[in-house]
C-alpha cells in the first residue's frame, strides 16, 4: 500500500490517495486545513491509515462517501462510522440495511473552502457516483473520483449483476450517457481520480497509472472515443475477465449490517493436531508461503495462496465465503494474513499454526509434498503419460495470446465450478503464466480429491521461451 499526497499550496485542499497494490484498489482521504473537516471515499475494510491521515492533519473525517457498492472488496463505511461518528452516504439510488445518507445528483457538500458535487453517473451498477471536487465554491473543477465509471485507459464493466436481472447492455447504455454528459462535460485540466489501477477485475483494460485528467482521457481512453452508443454497448461488454466467485457475495455484503473487523485482533494460535482436526471438521488449511516452500513440505490437503501475490482476491476465487479457515503463515504476517481476508469478507478464520515449520519438521506423517514440472518434465509428461490431462488456468486475454496445444482452458477464477468437468483420477498437470496460480490451482484440486496433480514452473512463459529457443 502507498499514499500518494497533494496539497495544493494556498489552498487549503488536501487530497490522498491511497492505493492498495494486492486489490488494486484506491480509496481517498480529502480535507479541508481551514475547518479541519474530511472525508473518505471507497475505504477499504482496515481503516487505520485513513484514521492516521486524520491525526496527522488534525483533522475530522466527517463523511465515508461511497461511489457504489463494491463487488471485489468489502468497504469500511461501517468501521470508519464506528470509529469516527462519520456519516455514510451514497447516491440516491442505493439502498441500504442501516443508517445512510442518500445524496442527490448535483448536490453539494461543503467542509469550509472545499466543497464534493455528487454527480449520478450509473452504468458499472445502477447506483454509481462520481464526485468532483472543488478546492473553493467559485473554482474551476480540480478533479474528479470517478469511482468505477471511469478508470485511466478504461471503463468500469458493465456485466457485474447480469445474474440479478439487469442486463449488461442496459448498464453499457447509462454508462455511455453517463460518460458523455457528466464526466467528459469536465474540463480537460480536471484530474481523474479512479477506484482502481491495473490488475483489477473490474475492467479489462486499466493502466498502470492510478491519475490522469479527463484532456488525456479524452484523447487515449478508447472507450470514450468517437464511436456511437450501439458500438460503445458491443465493444465495453466484449472480452471481459471471468470474476472471482466472492464479488456476488462482497456486492450484497456492502449493502448490509455485518460484524465489524478488529484489524489489531491476531489469529487464534492454534497446535499442528488442532489445524488437521479442524481440517477434518470441515475447514480448509490456507497455507499462505511462496509456492517453492508450499512444495517443499505442507499439511496434506492445504491449498497454497501466496502472500506475495494477489492474495485475498484469488482466496475469494477458490474458496466459498463462509468456509472456515485455518492460516499457516510466518508468525510475524498471520496477522496480516487475517486482516487482508477480511478486506473481502472472509471472516470465519479458526486459527493460525504455531511455530509452522517447527510444526511441520515435528510432523512428518501428515506432511505431503508438491510435484513440479520444469519443461523438459512437462514435454516427456505429455509425450509419454496416457490419458493425461492438461490445463492452463489463465485468463481468456492472455489465452488468446496462444497456450499449449491440447490443453483445457479453465480460468482460475472459475475453477472450482468447473471441477466436475475434469476426470480427477486422470493425471493431470497445470499451468499459469508463471508459476504462481498453478501452485493455487493445483493445490486446489488436490483438496478437492484429484489423485494426480504437478504444475509447471514458470508457466506458459518457460514453454514459450524454451519453445523459442529449440525452435519446435
Amino acid at each position: 500500500m502507498y499514499v500518494q499526497y497533494v496539497s495544493l499550496k494556498g489552498s487549503g485542499m488536501i487530497i490522498e490517495q491511497h492505493y492498495l497494490d494486492c486489490l488494486s484498489q484506491a480509496s481517498y482521504f480529502i480535507g479541508d486545513e481551514t475547518t479541519g473537516r474530511a472525508v473518505v471515499v471507497d475505504p477499504r475494510r482496515d481503516i487505520a491509515p485513513y484514521l492516521d491521515s486524520a491525526r496527522t492533519h488534525g483533522m475530522q473525517i466527517d463523511y465515508v462517501l461511497e461511489t457504489h457498492f463494491h463487488a471485489d472488496f468489502l468497504s469500511g463505511h461501517l468501521e470508519m462510522a464506528a470509529a469516527t461518528g462519520a456519516t455514510i452516504a451514497y447516491g440516491s439510488a442505493a439502498e441500504t440495511e442501516f443508517d445512510s445518507l442518500r445524496l442527490e445528483h448535483g448536490e453539494r457538500i461543503s467542509l469550509g473552502d472545499v466543497e464534493l458535487e455528487i454527480r449520478h453517473t450509473p452504468g458499472h451498477t445502477p447506483e454509481s457516483i462520481s464526485i468532483v471536487v472543488f478546492e473553493s465554491p467559485d473554482a474551476p473543477p480540480h478533479a474528479v473520483l470517478t469511482g468505477d465509471t471511469l478508470f485511466i485507459g478504461d471503463v468500469g464493466r458493465p456485466d457485474l449483476l447480469s445474474s440479478n436481472g439487469v442486463t449488461a447492455e442496459d448498464l453499457a447504455g447509462q454508462l455511455y450517457d453517463s460518460l458523455h454528459e457528466q464526466l467528459m462535460t469536465l474540463p480537460d485540466d480536471t484530474i481523474v481520480y479512479p477506484a482502481h489501477g491495473a490488475g483489477s477485475s473490474c475492467g479489462k483494460n486499466l493502466s498502470t497509472d492510478t491519475s490522469s485528467t479527463i484532456g488525456a482521457q479524452r484523447q487515449s481512453n478508447y472507450a470514450v472515443g468517437d464511436m456511437s452508443k450501439e458500438e460503445f454497448i458491443k465493444v465495453v461488454t466484449a472480452g471481459q475477465t471471468a470474476p472471482p466467485n466472492y464479488f456476488a457475495h462482497d456486492a450484497v455484503l456492502n449493502r448490509e449490517l455485518r460484524p465489524l473487523l478488529d484489524e489489531t485482533a491476531a489469529p487464534h494460535a492454534l497446535t499442528f493436531d488442532e489445524a488437521v482436526a479442524a481440517q477434518s471438521n470441515g475447514a480448509v488449511i490456507l497455507d499462505t508461503r511462496s509456492p517453492e516452500d508450499f512444495a517443499a513440505g505442507h499439511i496434506a490437503k492445504s491449498v497454497n495462496i501466496g502472500m506475495a501475490g494477489r492474495y485475498a482476491e484469488f482466496a475469494g476465487g477458490v474458496l466459498s465465503p463462509g468456509t472456515p479457515i485455518v492460516l499457516v503463515a510466518d508468525e510475524k504476517r498471520a496477522l496480516e494474513a487475517k486482516n487482508r481476508l477480511g478486506r473481502i469478507g472472509y471472516d470465519n478464520v479458526v486459527g493460525a499454526v504455531a511455530a509452522p515449520d517447527q510444526s511441520l519438521a515435528e510432523n512428518p506423517h501428515s506432511v505431503a509434498h508438491s510435484s513440479r514440472l520444469d519443461i523438459a518434465g512437462l514435454q516427456n509428461a505429455l509425450s509419454s503419460l496416457q490419458g493425461l490431462q492438461l490445463v492452463d488456468v489463465r485468463q481468456p486475454g492472455e489465452t488468446a495470446l496462444g497456450h499449449i496445444d491440447g490443453a483445457t482452458i479453465i480460468p482460475l477464477t472459475r475453477l472450482v465450478e468447473q471441477l466436475d468437468s475434469l476426470d480427477a483420477s486422470a493425471p493431470t498437470i497445470v499451468y499459469c503464466a508463471g508459476g504462481y496460480r498453478s501452485s493455487i490451482a493445483a493445490s486446489t484440486m488436490i483438496a478437492h480429491g484429484f489423485a494426480d496433480v504437478s504444475d509447471v514452473l514458470g508457466g506458459y512463459g518457460a514453454w514459450t521461451a524454451a519453445t523459442a529457443s529449440t525452435g519446435s
